[in-house]
């Protein structure tokens, strides 16, 4: 088990995505995947309030209602640390502060808790000033609603100004920053979030860590990806020098008797600052390779020849 930053939240160190619920998976499905999950040792849920509104015939908070629907019949949302997110729901866009306090209490109905562990905001609004913003955030935590604040999606600058305003004005601190970052997508996080999050101890969580399957292997073509549910996300990662680091892992996972996933996975976890990578199951038999990623120990070539190649992506 793991710190999130500073705080007093001890997770297992790999995030179970919640996009998929209601979406690529039902909600029985969703339910085997949370279970096993849970079973596994894992107790860290990420998801937003607008998942899945991207997917048709989906309106926002498909996700969080199939989470609260499992912590309801499991009993169990003590056990559960539970991550969402503000801004995007077509109902709840922005983080004006009356948006933002009317999308917690929204998400809070859906996951039927009283409480939201970790609160992100979703994408940076250049609309409403910051201060107003961290404000409502501020308000959530005292009235008890919110434990814990968090930043996605913003640039260095924007967190900088995040943390030097809620210092000014003794707001509650961000433990978490959610960054887009892989083996074939780094600039976002390096190098100066990575810094960011190591200076002020801030907890890292990175989404897409698999680049929307890319680099669990299953994409090796073009024409795999015809007709998928992902074909979007994964396609912007296809490249010569792409396919070059998903066959290094192929034979490190056959090195390690591992999924390739995993050691996409694996790798991430031994990069500054990483707290947990954040990675979603559609189908039961791909939760284990999830699982396993904090149990394997690459060597320092491995990383190294991984690093090299991705290196080589310049993205």
């Amino acid at each position: 088990m793991v710190a999130i930053g500073n705080s007093d939240l001890d997770i297992f160190p790999l995030a179970l995505g919640g996009n998929t619920f209601g979406w690529t998976s039902d909600e029985p499905t969703s339910f085997d995947i949370l279970d096993a999950f849970a079973a596994g040792g894992g107790n860290f849920v990420d998801t937003a309030d607008s998942y899945s509104a991207f997917a048709d015939g989906n309106s926002g908070g498909e996700s969080e209602t199939v989470l609260g629907n499992w912590m309801a019949s499991r009993h169990n949302r003590d056990h559960i640390v539970i991550a969402t997110k503000v801004s995007q729901h077509p109902e709840f866009k922005g983080l004006a502060p009356a948006n933002v306090r009317a999308a917690a209490e929204a998400s809070l109905k859906r996951l039927q808790t009283d409480y939201i562990d970790v609160y992100y905001a979703h994408f940076d609004d250049a609309d409403t000033p910051l201060v107003d913003t961290l404000g409502a955030f501020d308000k959530l935590v005292r009235d008890g609603l919110v434990r814990h604040v968090a930043i996605s999606n913003y640039s260095p600058e924007r967190i900088r100004e995040w943390l030097s305003l809620s210092a000014e004005h003794g707001f509650a601190a961000p433990i978490a920053l959610q960054p887009h970052y892989n083996l074939v997508h780094r600039h976002d996080y390096e190098p100066e979030v990575a810094a960011l999050a190591t200076e002020n101890g801030l907890g890292v969580f990175p989404y897409y860590s698999l680049a929307a399957g890319f680099l669990a292997g299953k994409y090796r073509t073009q024409a795999d990806l015809e007709g998928r549910a992902r074909q979007r996300m994964a396609t912007r990662y296809f490249s010569e020098s792409g396919l070059a680091v998903v066959d290094a892992l192929a034979e490190i996972a056959d090195a390690h008797s591992a999924e390739i996933s995993t050691i996409a996975l694996a790798w991430l976890l031994t990069r500054p600052g990483i707290t947990a990578p954040i990675a979603s199951a559609s189908r039961l038999e791909q939760l284990p390779a999830l699982l396993d990623a904090p149990t394997v120990t690459l060597t320092a070539s491995e990383i190294s020849r991984l690093t090299t190649l991705s290196d080589a992506i310049g993205a």
